[in-house]
Formats: C-alpha cells, sequence, structure tokens
C-alpha cells in the first residue's frame, strides 16, 4: 500500500467534501475543523456519491436518502443506512493531502 497524494489542503473549505481518486479507487475526503479524513464514496445503502452530500457536525449526509455516517469512524448513524463505511488513512505534509491507496489496489 502506498500513499497517494489526493488534493491540495486549500482545495476544501471545512465541512465539505469532494471525490478523489485513490489508485483507481472512489475516496470522499472530508475537512472538518482543519482535519482531514476520508472514507469509501459510495454510500452503503444506495449507489449516491457521498461527497455530493451534506456535511456537518462530523457527519455526512447521504443526498440521496438523508442517511448520516459519522466520517471520522465510517459508523453508520440513522436508517435507511445500516452498514458501516470503511474508512482510510489520510496524512497531511504542508498544503498536501494523502490517502493511502487501499488495499488490493
Amino acid at each position: 500500500m502506498d500513499w497517494i497524494k489526493v488534493a491540495s489542503a486549500q482545495e476544501l473549505s471545512n465541512d465539505e467534501a469532494k471525490t478523489v481518486d485513490v489508485a483507481g479507487y472512489g475516496v470522499a475526503l472530508y475537512r472538518i475543523d482543519d482535519e482531514f479524513f476520508a472514507t469509501d464514496s459510495m454510500c452503503t445503502h444506495a449507489t449516491a456519491l457521498l461527497s455530493e452530500g451534506y456535511v456537518e457536525d462530523g457527519c455526512v449526509e447521504c443526498p440521496l436518502h438523508q442517511g448520516r455516517f459519522d466520517i471520522r469512524t465510517g459508523k453508520a448513524m440513522c436508517a435507511p443506512v445500516t452498514v458501516d463505511l470503511r474508512t482510510h488513512a489520510v496524512k497531511r505534509e504542508g498544503d498536501h493531502i494523502y490517502v493511502l491507496s487501499p488495499a488490493g489496489k
């Protein structure tokens, strides 16, 4: 597994998300209180990009059905989502944001 540069810290404001490519795998990258986090980009309940969802209080709301996930842990917070998201390691070096490539990629 390798650290993949995915973004500049300046590209994301607080409580914002975007989908990034990590070795051919879609990952949602979030900025919360000047910290960066990453989860799988696709909702576990239905086909929807979480980076298009509403980010607030450390959670992301799926834009399709309003299920919520904790961004830091990936935990499914309310119906209709019941399956947790996979999270990914993130590190910041200066202005560069890196995500650890998912296993097997």
